[in-house]
């Protein structure tokens, strides 16, 4: 009894302790950070480890994100201050601003103006000096924001071709009353534009300006609609961008970073100065001309663009690279306004790196890219990044605004408001494939079997944490955590499944998707990320791409891409590659080197070869590509991942799975999995159904290999003989630039064509034949006549030439008789 006592009084004693050093650390300042004996990390409530005050420290906003152009209120969670109490915001360490507190003592910081997205830190002090508390929000470009909380423009062609031929008449918005909690508005303008600011030693850049121009209504009461009939404003062509705002009535006008509802930006053709209405086709080509020559002042960004890919299936399947343009979308149904006759479009997700600069791709309804030397509706790349480039704030990097200035006015100015195409397309040509190159991909499905990037295809049930991809010389890291199978009963099998996948590429966030009740969960940096709000969202040096509960894309600057999907609780993981890492990569996934025979190396550089290894010696090669501790990506937030993960070996050494299921005459399930499983990836499907005990799972294993395999049909490489032009006074038959395919060739009456009348492009990716051109009947006869004269000049020339070449040979032969003859003369 005593000797229990003892055990219980040092007990008690080390807990005191610790309860006293964890007492004495404070979050302030460190949510996120791990520390000493406590944490700050969102994982701590699960593990029970919190720091005292984290609660109150490290706080949760509602909702979790905003438009850049703020005027959202964010209520701040665990905090309640008296209605009369301080409250002080500050975005970012240094945008500083005056909460709200309303009559229950919850505290609101308001988002402010910022011309980025991302996420967005916070602290809040309740005495103007400690900013002691903190949280984050997540900036969104304007056009993802919550549409319920934007102001609707009624008839939006209206809106954006006033005072053009035939527009005219009352204006309408609309929006939601009841989110502005007054009853009487304010309707103002804002403009938008880039302006030069001037830096030291005498040097300028540009600066973004979002300013109130002046109100449309004041003290109009809240009744969710507003018409009026604009008035031509002189100088209006000062700004020709902008947003409608709506405030309460007591808000001052033009006061920045308040409660408020926007619209979308659009082009203020209403607002411009009366000489545009007079004649706008006039006042546009007169615009158009002016951005003509200033494009010719401006760097050449097309050569820093990556190509576009030639059909519609490699642009969808290359999720790494390229991502829907939500304005041309085939899955929504999108009228593709800006580009006619084309049914999707696709922008490349990544900027280019000097300039910021945006590459898009559209394609027909037969799956091929339209070009714009052949539609106005053509893919046409972008001197600014429709999404904006990191590190935003700074023209032309400023999410969708830079992209409207640089690009889309001066598509109105030439082709809407005015018939000077030519000009447009003269700077923003389509860029063609022709240097394209699809993405390799490899993928984990079903209990877990693998196809490397070269093809090679195993299965491999290793229960532990192993690199799926390493590529030190890229800075590339994708982990894979497998754990045993759990029949419906709850008894565990001798096989393994993918649980989760963790992922960094350089210094970006660490980004960790697992399985979560039949879901997926998204992890940035051991914090749950919430799409509730948002399908996508911009993080530090990744993407992240969710658009259902099922479904999670990963995509890094480089161009690397991971998907993973969840199929009847079954997870698959997809890694796409760019080229670019053709042979530094290592890992389950193979070497991606186009040879699969080394793909089964050991992280010890020892080859085991593909076709002869035992089902033994491929799961030594997989057990090889366990993780350390120190290079561990993964969470452990829970007991569970502790105990299963983190304190054993990466790879548990007493789990030896079955490495074969014989089919059983006897087995029940035997007849359904024949009639079931079979043709390509039959052999994953038997072994699913038999290691589970379920066809459902065995036809899951069997749909994600197809899945797979039309991944790889649409990342097919194809050849590109590039554009051909259509001979001035002819036509060309077909848009198709690819090998195999044949163009023809004919001229308009009264013209002959000379040339080929067809072209057919060659796998090497050469054309046959020769441009033709088509001229008239006269110019025929003139230049065969011009060919006749100047082929008998070029005869007498060559006349001329061997006689003079004879008379001097003579001359060298006969000195005497020459000098005689001369002499005669």
């Amino acid at each position: 009894m005593r000797a229990n006592l003892r055990e219980t009084l040092f007990l008690s004693g080390i807990l005191l302790i610790l309860s006293h050093k964890t007492h004495g650390q404070t979050c302030n300042g460190k949510c996120g950070d791990v520390l000493e004996d406590c944490s700050c990390r969102a994982a701590c409530v699960t593990l029970l480890n919190c720091c005292a005050n984290y609660s109150q420290t490290c706080f949760q906003v509602t909702p979790h994100s905003s438009s850049m152009l703020g005027g959202r209120a964010l209520r701040i969670h665990g905090l309640v201050l008296p209605p009369g109490g301080s409250l002080t915001c500050r975005f970012k360490g240094e945008i500083v601003r005056d909460g709200l507190i309303d009559t229950q003592g919850r505290a609101y910081c308001v988002a402010p103006l910022l011309y980025e997205t991302g996420w967005i830190p916070i602290d809040v002090s309740t005495n103007r000096i400690d900013f002691d508390r903190s949280g984050e929000y997540l900036s969104v470009h304007p056009s993802k924001a919550d549409r319920a909380f934007q102001v609707t423009l009624v008839n939006a062609t209206q809106w954006q071709y006033y005072g053009t031929a035939n527009t005219a008449g009352e204006l309408t918005m609309m929006w939601n009353s009841s989110l502005i909690t007054a009853d009487r508005v304010n309707i103002e303008l804002w403009g938008y534009r880039e302006v030069n600011r001037s830096m030291a030693a005498g040097t300028s850049s540009l600066q973004a300006e979002l300013s109130f121009l002046y109100s449309l209504g004041k003290n109009m009461p809240n009744a969710g609609a507003f018409s009026f009939i604009p008035e031509p404003k002189e100088n209006g062509s000062d700004w020709e961008l902008g947003n409608i705002r709506i405030t309460a009535s007591l808000t001052s006008e033009g006061e920045r970073d308040v409660e408020a509802l926007w619209s979308g930006g659009h082009v203020l053709a209403w607002h411009l100065e009366q000489s545009f209405r007079d004649n706008s086709a006039a006042w546009a080509h007169n615009k158009c001309l002016q951005w003509d020559a200033l494009e010719k002042k401006l760097p050449n960004f097309l050569n820093e663009l990556i190509d576009c890919p030639c059909t519609l299936a490699q642009a969808r399947a290359d999720t790494g690279r390229f991502h829907t343009d939500y304005s041309c979308d085939i899955d929504r149904g999108s009228v593709c306004t800006y580009h006619p006759g084309s049914i999707h479009c696709v922008r490349a997700i990544q900027a280019s790196p000097v300039h910021g600069s945006g590459q898009q791709c559209c394609y027909d309804i037969a799956g091929n890219l339209v070009l714009t030397g052949d539609s106005i509706g053509g893919s046409t790349p972008d001197r600014a990044h429709d999404w904006g480039s990191p590190p935003y704030r700074d023209p032309p990097r400023v999410p969708g605004y830079s992209h409207w200035l640089y690009d889309v006015m001066s598509f109105y100015y030439c082709c809407l408001w005015s018939d000077h195409c030519h000009v447009y397309f003269s700077h923003r040509p389509s860029s063609g494939c022709r240097n394209y190159q699809p993405p390799r991909a490899g993928v984990v499905l079903g209990d877990p079997h693998f196809i490397t990037f070269d093809g090679l295809r195993y299965t491999f049930n290793g229960k532990g944490e192993y690199y799926l991809v390493s590529s030190p010389n890229r800075e590339l890291s994708v982990q894979a955590r497998t754990e045993e199978v759990k029949l419906k009963n709850g008894s565990l099998v001798k096989a393994t499944q993918l649980s989760a996948v963790a992922m960094k590429e350089k210094a970006s966030d660490v980004i960790e998707v697992r399985r979560a009740e039949g879901h997926l969960q998204v992890l940035r940096n051991q914090k749950v990320l919430p799409f509730t709000e948002q399908r996508w969202m911009d993080l530090h040096g990744v993407f992240v791409f969710v658009p259902s509960p099922q479904n999670a894309t990963v995509i890094f600057p480089s161009g690397a891409g991971v998907e993973v999907r969840i199929r009847e609780g079954s997870m698959a993981v997809t890694v796409l590659l760019p080229t670019e890492f053709s042979n530094h990569t290592q890992g389950l996934l193979g070497l991606m080197n186009s040879d699969p025979s080394d793909d089964l190396t050991t992280e010890h550089e020892e080859v085991i070869s593909s076709t002869e290894a035992t089902l033994e010696e491929i799961f030594t090669f997989g057990a090889s590509w366990n993780i350390s501790k120190e290079s561990s990506l993964f969470t452990y937030d829970s007991k569970h991942l502790l105990d299963t993960y983190h304190f054993p070996p990466s790879h548990n050494p007493a789990f030896v799975p079955a490495f074969s299921l014989p089919e059983s005459p006897d087995d029940p399930l035997l007849s359904d999995i024949l009639t079931l499983c079979f043709g390509e990836g039959a052999e994953f499907c038997k072994y699913d159904t038999l290691t589970t005990r379920s066809l459902t799972m065995g036809s899951a294993t069997l749909r994600t290999y197809q899945s797979h395999q039309n991944l790889m049909e649409g990342l097919k490489p194809v050849v590109s003989c590039g554009w051909l032009p259509t001979p001035k006074y002819g036509r060309k038959n077909g848009t198709c630039y690819l090998a195999g395919e044949t163009l023809s060739f004919t001229c308009n009456e009264g013209y002959i064509l000379y040339g080929s009348t067809e072209r057919i492009c060659l796998d090497d990716g050469s054309w046959t034949g020769e441009q033709p051109y088509c001229i008239t009947d006269e110019k025929v006869g003139f230049v065969l006549g011009a060919i006749g004269f100047l082929s008998s000049m070029v005869t007498m020339a060559i006349m001329i030439k061997l006689h003079n070449r004879k008379q001097e040979r003579e001359r060298k032969e006969k000195p005497g008789q020459v000098v005689n003859q001369q002499q005669a003369c």
